[in-house]
């Protein structure tokens, strides 16, 4: 088949951008976005289930709600308000200092994926697009900018 010229160029413009993009949005830019944007979900969530005027007194209506709407099949409400509310405030204080990257992500896809199953299996595409900011962060770690990096951690 007879190329000519003209018919690559339409290339050009997607291949100035490509370039373009990978300069001024290296991995680590974008790992740091990535870091928190998933914490302020998750963290913002967290803070609902928060007495007014405290900072970590879990509200009646958050024992309430595990009673009925978030009921787990094998953790009892009790427990499972206090463990979703601590998680829901540590992992994203943690990702956003990058601090334990890997450990903090994979908890709360973990998080995810119990909330995916067992409590709102319709919400898929917005637990599909958490899931996506945080596999990143579990198969690449915290980046440059993060204490991981600044203290070793793999």
């Amino acid at each position: 088949m007879y190329t000519t010229a003209s018919t690559l160029n339409w290339r050009v413009p997607f291949e100035l951008l490509a370039r373009t993009a990978q300069k001024l949005l290296p991995v680590d830019i974008l790992l740091l976005v990535q870091r928190f944007g998933i914490a302020a979900v998750f963290f913002m969530s967290g803070r609902t289930k928060i007495a007014e005027g405290s900072w970590l007194t879990i509200d009646d209506s958050a024992f309430e709600l595990f009673r009925t709407d978030y009921h787990l099949p094998l953790i009892p409400p009790v427990p499972a308000a206090y463990a979703a509310t601590t998680a829901e405030h540590l992992f994203p204080i943690l990702l956003t200092f990058g601090l334990f990257t890997r450990l903090s992500a994979g908890g709360l896809l973990v998080m995810t994926t119990v909330i995916e199953v067992f409590v709102y299996p319709d919400a898929w595409p917005t637990h599909l697009s958490w899931a996506g900011l945080l596999l990143p962060l579990i198969a690449l770690g915290g980046g440059k900018l993060s204490l991981d990096r600044a203290l070793r951690i793999p």
